[in-house]
């Protein structure tokens, strides 16, 4: 955690969660394979390594396949149960996403999936199948009746910056009763003003780097995302009555604040 922001890392291999967990401010690790294909379940085998090298909590995605996320039985059932063997083998949560035909949460499923993961007392969360829902009031107030406890988010965008109005709209009427996690296409750029803009205090982000092995692939970068925990961090001043008149209107920079005087030395 830095600045009172939880961190949570999106990560596609082992090597991966290695890098971020290097990281001491890092808080959560987001496990897929094929990042490529927007993130698939990982291998059994990689999760428990994971386990083993790092302390850091530990969000398994089940995703059977790449492209929409309208799913068969065959392909639900797979999904429950590679949920089942990954909270079975100490995850702290999974990560999941389904719609119907019409782009609406596949309500049941998410219900069985939600009972399933809290059955371990571990957290449920909704990935960006919920930027693809057709109306995101009626998709959110359905995930808090299924009791999901998470929603991963651009705000309907292809970038989380172009999406920041709509994930402040819902994160200002739901944020009491369900966790909106800001993510896609953050940066060092643009993460402190998503947060500040959003009122969220938690981000997610992939931290990529381009590498050569007979050609090209890309992982976390440990360098990118100090990077991004830099551009969060506070410069230290005194306050000014503008500044104070500012943060009762603001929660990010309240927050923040609030963090810095509490312990400026933390970091």
């Amino acid at each position: 955690m830095i600045e009172g922001i939880t961190v949570e890392i999106c990560c596609g291999s082992l090597t991966d969660v290695i890098h971020a967990s290097s990281i001491a401010e890092v808080d959560r690790i987001e496990l897929n394979c094929a990042l490529e294909l927007g993130g698939l379940t990982p291998s059994m085998h990689t999760f428990l390594s994971a386990r083993k090298e790092s302390d850091k909590k530990i969000i398994c995605m089940v995703r059977p396949r790449g492209a929409g996320f309208i799913y068969n039985a065959y392909e639900k059932e797979t999904m429950y149960n590679d949920a089942k063997s990954f909270l079975e083998n100490h995850a702290d949560g999974i990560v999941f996403g389904a719609l119907n035909k019409d782009h609406a949460i596949d309500e049941a499923f998410t219900q069985k999936m939600v009972e399933l993961i809290h059955s371990y007392g571990k957290e449920a969360v909704f990935h960006k199948a919920f930027d693809n829902t057709e109306d995101p009031v009626s998709s959110i107030q359905t995930l808090i009746q299924c009791n999901v406890d998470r929603i991963l988010t651009s705000g309907q965008k292809p970038s989380t910056e172009d999406g920041i109005a709509l994930i402040r709209d819902l994160q200002k009427t739901y944020g009491d009763r369900i966790e909106l996690l800001p993510g896609g296409g953050v940066t060092k750029k643009n993460a402190k003003k998503i947060l500040r803009e959003t009122g969220c205090m938690q981000i997610h982000m992939t931290a990529k780097s381009e590498y050569e092995d007979d050609g090209t692939y890309y992982a976390v970068d440990p360098h990118k995302i100090k990077e991004v925990l830099q551009s969060l961090r506070l410069s230290n001043r005194t306050l000014t009555a503008a500044d104070h008149s500012m943060l009762k209107n603001d929660s990010y920079e309240s927050r923040m604040y609030a963090h810095e005087e509490d312990d400026h030395d933390q970091w």
